[in-house]
C-alpha cells in the first residue's frame, strides 16, 4: 500500500492514477484545501491534515504502508512571501510529523515533492542537481528545509528517500480525467486558456526586456504525465535493496519563453486574447532549464511529452471541460 500526501492535488492525482494503473494500491490523505475530492478517482481518501497525527497514526496502524509520496505542500511563492510561517508550518513542520510517524511504523520509503525554487537565480544553465541551493522566497526555504531534513534522516536514522525537484508542472491528463485546477491559479498556461476562454480581460507578461531571444523569461515546463512516470520510478528504485537515497532534477531539457507559450495557446485554442505587457517582478531570472541527465541515467526515466504544442493541447482539453 503506498500513501499519498496530498494526492487530491494537480501533480498527486496524476501520480496516484498512474499507481493504480500500474498494479499498486494507494491511500490519499489530504485536507482538500487545495485539492479536490473529485479528483480522488482511485484508491481512497482520507480527508485529514498532517497536523492531525492521532488521525495519520490510525492510518498507518489499519493499513500496511510500503511506502510514502509526499506532496501535501503549500507551493505559491507570492503567498509564502507574504505568510512565510504558514509555509514553514505546513511545508516544514507537517513533513517532520508525518516522518516521525514513519519512523515509529518502521517505513522507510520516502519520495518528496521537491522543487527547482531550491536554487534561487542560478549561475549557470541547464541546472544540475550538483548547482548552488540558495532558494530567495519561503516557499523554496521550506524545500531545503525538508531535503535536509531528509538528509539527516537517511544518514543517521534509517530513511532511504528520493527527492524529485521539478520545474514547471504543465499539462493535463490525457484522458482528461483529472487535470490542473487551482484556486486561486498561479501557473502561466491555465491563466493563458483563461484568457482564450474568456475568464479573464486579458494575460499579463511581466517583463520583456530580459536576455532572451524575444525579451520574456524561459522556463522549463514539464507534462504532469512524466511527472507521475518519475515518481512511478522513482518507487521502483527504492525497491531495490541496495539503492541509495537520491535528487533527482525532473525537466523538459527545453526552454520555452511565455511570449511563445502565449503564442502557442494562442495557436491550440484558435482563439486572439489581450495581451499586456507590465513590469517585471522581483526576483524572476531570465532563464530557468533543467538539466535531467542524472535521472535518466539512474531513473530510466525521459520525458515523452516534450513538445509545447502537444502540453498546451493536453491542458486545453481539460480547461474546456471544466469551464466550458
Amino acid at each position: 500500500m503506498i500513501l499519498i500526501t496530498g494526492g487530491a492535488g494537480y501533480i498527486g492525482s496524476h501520480v496516484n492514477k498512474l499507481l493504480n494503473n500500474s498494479g499498486y494500491e494507494t491511500i490519499v490523505l489530504d485536507n482538500l484545501s487545495k485539492g479536490h475530492k473529485s479528483a480522488v478517482k482511485w484508491g481512497e481518501l482520507v480527508n485529514a491534515d498532517l497536523s492531525d497525527r492521532d488521525k495519520v497514526r490510525e492510518i498507518f496502524q489499519d493499513n500496511d504502508i510500503e511506502a510514502v509520496m509526499h506532496f501535501a505542500a503549500f507551493s505559491s511563492v507570492a503567498e509564502s512571501v507574504e505568510e512565510p510561517e504558514k509555509y514553514f508550518k505546513n511545508n516544514y513542520e507537517n513533513t517532520l510529523n508525518l516522518l516521525r510517524i514513519m519512523k515509529e511504523f518502521r517505513v522507510r520509503k520516502f519520495i518528496f515533492s521537491s522543487t527547482a525554487a531550491l536554487y534561487g537565480i542560478p549561475r549557470s544553465i541547464p541546472i544540475n542537481e550538483d548547482s548552488e541551493l540558495k532558494p530567495i522566497n519561503p516557499y523554496g526555504e521550506s524545500k531545503l528545509m525538508v531535503e535536509n531534513l531528509l538528509k539527516d534522516e537517511s544518514d543517521f536514522g534509517g530513511l532511504k528517500y528520493v527527492s524529485l525537484r521539478y520545474f514547471n508542472a504543465a499539462g493535463a491528463d490525457l484522458d482528461c480525467e483529472i487535470g490542473e485546477d487551482h484556486n486561486p491559479e498561479s501557473h502561466l498556461i491555465p491563466l493563458v486558456l483563461d484568457a482564450a476562454i474568456g475568464r479573464r480581460d486579458s494575460i499579463s507578461i511581466f517583463g520583456d526586456d530580459y536576455s532572451t531571444p524575444d525579451g520574456t523569461c524561459i522556463r522549463d515546463y514539464i507534462h504532469v504525465n512524466d511527472l507521475a512516470d518519475a515518481h512511478l520510478k522513482a518507487l521502483q528504485y527504492l525497491e531495490e535493496p541496495f539503492n541509495d537515497s537520491n535528487i533527482f532534477n525532473l525537466g523538459n531539457g527545453n526552454g520555452f519563453s511565455v511570449r511563445e507559450v502565449v503564442d502557442t495557446c494562442k495557436k491550440v485554442t484558435g482563439i486572439d486574447f489581450d495581451v499586456k505587457i507590465e513590469g517585471r517582478r522581483p526576483g524572476d531570472p531570465d532563464i530557468l532549464i533543467a538539466d535531467s541527465k542524472k535521472a535518466e541515467e539512474i531513473l530510466g526515466w525521459k520525458p515523452k511529452i516534450t513538445e509545447l504544442e502537444d502540453i498546451v493541447e493536453s491542458a486545453w482539453n481539460w480547461h474546456k471541460k471544466i469551464h466550458v
